[in-house]
């Protein structure tokens, strides 16, 4: 991506027929994180988003509710425009395809391209699927939603697509990341290289749509939902207006949708802009579906989940973040709420969270809250480099629409933070080198308010909170100036915070019958000669990772004073490995070594669990390794 002053965001207009769910939360939160982080970079962003209200589906679901459609459509829009500002959405403008500026647009483009003879009349005949609002090949159901199509034959304008087959491969040629993921673009290629044909863009046989312009004296016809819905990406900047400055804009577009209509956006709208002799999109940014339990949200089912109650159960930013985090962008991602809980306890609890308390501990501890350092570089020059590559590589990870590894790299300078005061032990080297201990305090502190402002298009609200605490705002120029190689945040004062990221649970459902009361059974009492079989040491463990191809096991190497032991444990859903080195354990040594996953285990970490709930057992205070638990 090239390098403009001024660029638009945009999400879909959503369609009317029913209110926002988790997928619309996904593509929105995409949008927004893609505005936040350009314009902390100097960038002046415009945010589109909106909904699409025309079109046979819509008047249709109006009659049912006894509504006219522009009643019906002005009720589902306003529930979007409520949610999008209940998760605080930075967008600049909110379209309705019913603004009269939009349909003045749409008429004048229509009038444009039928001068130019890209637009004739017709007549079609085919099938028709009306959830879809699209034409499609001669099949019984729609190849898209699965739904019955009707044949539908009438009179019809048409926008001469295969006019431009050449001029779309050409262009996606000259510009091979214009859709990202980029197995999107493959995808779009090939169904251009199978022949293009010409689009039919108007409807006699429903009146809820714009009508032609007047100049075509032809007022039977209204305007294909999806000419329409498209147009509103220049509307919304003064297209066809007396006041076009905002078209600036649209000559660096982002385009953010979901694979469902890849095609429209891919095909269509840059034939469509080829025609108006408009500029083509920088990039279409194409994501996945989210399902529940593998299945595709949808209301016959009733699986469609509200990003809004989601959000009051677990919190809006830690939804975000899960979203954002948990699968590669295009990919599609199953949605649970243990996987959501055990996502932002590992990375938002353990692992962020966790440090910030530690450096803000330790700093009131120590040095009663007072931080000043002129050594850190000559202490800790060669991690201070480390973290300052880290970051500056998570650039080509947000620019190849990758906010997953964005944040995969990010979370490594949070560890690397969390290691290094492993390895360094403040705790005994505030003993012996007062000045050092200080030095790693600042590092520590800088490394987190270099990391806020790449934390902020993820989490705007905890970026914020963790930059007030390190007495910092995050601006383009405190951004500019933070990212400097020898930048250090000293002096400081920090002072005692709750948890910015508190522990998340799953709400307990009470019992839907009464428990019946019975005796418990007598536990089976062992004599303490029995005790004494067992061998149990207290270890600490020195490597941890996962275990190939199981979501359970991790493999710990544990330093038990004699000798180190490998052993499988599952505890990979409650605990992350890097969180893990340098903890002490209790494990049972004097077991027969067993294989699990083709690798021997040579133990067993002890460990209490509770209703769904796991901790690991360890001694209260440090013990030398080896000792014997008796």
């Amino acid at each position: 991506m090239n390098n403009p002053k001024k660029m638009l965001v945009s999400t879909p207009i959503y369609y009317v027929n029913d209110v926002p769910h988790l997928g619309h939360a996904y593509t929105t939160f995409i949008a927004d994180m893609l505005k936040k982080y350009h314009a902390l970079r100097g960038k002046d962003v415009f945010l589109l988003t909106g909904t699409d209200e025309h079109g046979q589906k819509i008047a249709l679901s109006a009659a049912k509710h006894h509504q006219s459609p522009l009643e019906y459509a002005s009720q589902i829009s306003q529930a979007f425009k409520d949610q999008w500002d209940y998760f605080n959405i930075d967008y600049n403008h909110f379209i309705r395809t019913t603004d009269q500026a939009h349909q003045q647009a749409v008429q004048k483009a229509f009038e444009i391209m039928h001068a130019q003879g890209d637009i004739y009349k017709g007549k079609y005949q085919g099938s028709y699927c009306v959830s879809c609002e699209s034409f499609v090949a001669s099949h019984a159901l729609c190849p898209d939603c699965g739904k019955e199509t009707i044949i539908l034959e009438e009179e019809s304008y048409f926008f001469r697509l295969s006019h431009y087959q050449e001029r779309l491969l050409d262009f996606y040629k000259q510009h091979p990341k214009a859709i990202l993921p980029l197995f999107r673009r493959n995808e779009v290629v090939r169904f251009i290289e199978q022949g293009l044909h010409d689009l039919s863009i108007t409807r006699t046989s429903f009146e809820w749509g714009i009508k032609l312009p007047a100049s075509l004296h032809d007022p039977k016809h209204v305007v294909y939902v999806w000419l329409d819905a498209l147009l509103n990406y220049v509307s919304a900047l003064g297209y066809a207006s007396l006041d076009t400055n905002k078209m600036a804009y649209f000559d660096h577009a982002i385009h953010v949708v979901g694979k469902d209509i890849l095609r429209f956006h891919a095909i269509y709208w840059p034939a469509f802009l080829m025609s108006l002799e408009l500029p083509l999109f920088e990039h279409l940014c194409v994501h996945g579906w989210w399902t529940i339990e593998g299945v595709k949200m949808s209301k016959s089912i009733g699986n469609v989940l509200c990003a809004k109650q989601e959000a009051q159960k677990y919190g809006e930013e830690n939804l975000r973040y899960f979203l954002l985090r948990e699968v590669p962008l295009g990919q599609d991602g199953d949605f649970s709420s243990l996987a959501l809980i055990r996502r932002s306890n590992a990375d938002l609890s353990n692992t962020l969270g966790n440090l910030i308390q530690r450096l803000s501990g330790m700093a009131i501890q120590y040095f009663q809250g007072q931080l000043k350092s002129t050594q850190v570089l000559e202490h800790y020059g060669t991690s201070y480099a480390h973290m300052q590559a880290l970051l500056e590589s998570l650039d080509a990870s947000m620019l190849e629409m990758q906010p997953h590894k964005y944040l995969e790299d990010l979370w490594k300078v949070f560890e690397g933070a969390n290691v290094l005061i492993a390895k360094e032990e403040p705790w005994n080297l505030i003993k012996t080198d007062k000045e050092k201990t200080m030095s790693l305090l600042v590092l520590i502190a800088t490394l987190l308010a270099k990391s806020a402002f790449y934390l902020y298009p993820i989490m705007p609200t905890s970026a914020q909170k963790l930059a007030t605490l390190l007495g910092l705002s995050l601006d383009s120029p405190n951004f500019k100036a933070c990212m400097q190689k020898d930048y250090v945040l000293s002096p400081l004062t920090l002072v005692k915070n709750p948890p910015l990221f508190p522990k998340l649970e799953l709400s307990k459902e009470p019992p839907t019958t009464p428990a019946v009361a019975t005796q418990p059974t007598p536990p089976k009492l062992l004599k303490i000669g029995d005790f004494s079989k067992l061998e149990i040491k207290v270890g600490t463990i020195i490597q941890a990772k996962s275990v190939p191809k199981s979501d359970k096991l991790l493999q710990l190497e544990v330093d038990f004073g004699d000798r180190v032991r490998v052993i499988l444990s599952g505890i990979a859903q409650h605990y992350q490995p890097h969180d893990l080195i340098g903890k002490q354990v209790c494990a049972l040594l004097n077991l027969e070594p067993r294989k699990m996953m083709g690798m021997l285990s040579e133990g067993m970490i002890l460990s209490a669990s509770d209703a769904g709930m796991l901790k690991l057992i360890a001694p209260l205070e440090p013990m030398p390794n080896g000792s014997t638990i008796s």
